[in-house]
């Protein structure tokens, strides 16, 4: 099927199917001139979703459609294509799944290089943040209002917030005058396809403080192993 012939089918626009494409949640190859096709077969898949959320495998459930698609008036800022990097995060399929190792240990590593007592990757959805991996911190989710990750997608460069009860956007915010009691934050955005960014590697400390750089670069360099690992399925 061509890309024009998946969009009809699925209902949706040929700029949607191409991400699908791209990231792999609907197989495809490239013909000899350039042009991307896919089997029936693999369009008909994303249009069963209760199937797939049905099947044994290590998640549960699936994320309604309204969590991928922009609110008329969101109560947070947000980047300039959000209902593209809605339907790219969509198409990976990870919102919602088990915890993978894969991910664990990233974070692990990340609170590891910065001292920091808790390390995130988020993925946000137009109505929650969610916790791919987390370490320091119980809660698998928060509102997407309240996320600091929706100020970190807005940028390419890490996002720091040295102490957030001195910061006018964040010092009213119910993670910071509540638990878990945030005071610094760094994220580098996890950008895949297209220069989407579907969420953050983040680190997050109850103490006003500062990274040093070889700190910035590690966890640079954890959040491009990441967002590799987010442009594959859950895995078993």
């Amino acid at each position: 099927m061509t890309t024009s012939d998946a969009a009809r089918l699925l209902g949706v626009a040929t700029s949607t199917v191409q991400l699908w494409m791209e990231s792999g949640a609907i197989a495809s190859w490239k013909t000899p001139g350039g042009h991307r096709r896919a089997l029936m077969s693999s369009v008909l898949r994303m249009t069963r979703p209760d199937q797939s959320a049905a099947a044994p495998g290590p998640w549960s459930g699936a994320a309604p459609a309204a969590e991928f698609t922009m609110l008329a008036e969101p109560p947070y800022p947000v980047p300039e294509r959000e209902q593209a990097r809605l339907s790219a995060l969509a198409a990976l399929q990870l919102v919602p799944s088990a915890a993978e190792e894969r991910f664990d240990r990233i974070v692990r590593l990340a609170s590891l290089v910065t001292d920091c007592p808790i390390a995130l990757i988020t993925l946000l959805t137009a109505q929650r943040q969610w916790f791919k991996a987390r370490v320091g911190l119980k809660a698998g989710e928060t509102p997407r209002a309240w996320a600091f990750c929706t100020h970190a997608i807005l940028q390419r460069e890490p996002f720091i917030v040295e102490d957030a009860s001195q910061d006018a956007r964040f010092r009213d915010n119910p993670l910071v005058t509540g638990a878990p009691k945030i005071r610094f934050y760094a994220g580098y955005p996890l950008v895949g396809v297209n220069d989407l960014a579907l969420g953050t590697l983040c680190v997050i400390d109850r103490e006003p403080r500062r990274l040093k750089s070889r700190e910035l670069q590690g966890l640079e360099d954890l959040a491009r192993m990441a967002m590799r690992e987010l442009s594959t399925p859950p895995r078993g």
